[in-house]
């Protein structure tokens, strides 16, 4: 997938994660992260924590990370034992492999209860995606599309954007729910059913349905 201007241009091998995955897009919410997990020779430790919002990418960037790196994540820092984190961390200190811990918020919220575990995260930077801006938001709903093999109408996406809450969350809701209507009316993916359907289950602001402007990307 080419990267519009004003994107990054991601090597080849970040483009897009195994089979199943759709491609890495991009922005400004989650360049920064994307740049230190691609940048693993200059980590200060030889761990870091990636938050975000469910929904933003952040365990295909980890098996990214996993794939192009060789080092270990751990998806969901409640998912292990804190003895296991704790084991992790060392061993990725003692054999230089990088370690990367996926959770929902940062250590500092976690409710750690051993010591010497809340010490050694203390080191460990903490990368955050932020919730989309309007060309992410934009590209990501294109992708998705894509990803299920679906065509959308020129200027759909650009159409959603401005009359949604900005979240993760709200686009795949919004992608779920054109999908199974264009399924289920037997037509495309065009502005007019996409206004339809999302009034009908309020997934966009009445009050903005007027509203002209589209997402001001270069």
């Amino acid at each position: 997938m080419s990267a519009r201007p004003g994107q990054f241009a991601l090597p080849l091998d970040w483009s897009s994660g195994g089979s199943n995955d759709g491609p890495l897009i991009v922005g400004a919410s989650n360049a920064d992260a994307v740049r230190y997990l691609r940048h693993v020779a200059t980590w200060p430790v030889r761990s870091a924590v990636l938050t975000g919002p469910r929904g933003s990418g952040r365990s295909l960037m980890g098996r990214l990370f996993a794939r192009e790196t060789g080092g270990r994540v751990i998806d969901g820092h409640d998912s292990v034992s804190e003895e296991e984190i704790f084991h992790a961390w060392n061993a990725a200190q003692s054999s230089g492999t990088p370690l990367l811990i996926i959770a929902d918020t940062p250590p500092t919220e976690w409710g750690i209860g051993l010591p010497d575990l809340a010490s050694r995260l203390r080191a460990v930077p903490v990368l955050a995606i932020g919730e989309p801006d309007d060309c992410l938001a934009r590209d990501l709903i294109e992708a998705l599309f894509a990803q299920r093999g679906m065509a959308l109408a020129p200027g759909v996406a650009s159409y959603i954007v401005p009359r949604m809450e900005r979240s993760y969350a709200m686009i795949h809701r919004v992608v779920a729910a054109l999908d199974a209507a264009s399924l289920e009316k037997g037509r495309g993916v065009s502005v007019r059913l996409t206004r339809e359907t999302l009034l009908s289950q309020g997934l966009i602001d009445p009050d903005l349905l007027e509203r002209q402007d589209a997402p001001k990307c270069r």
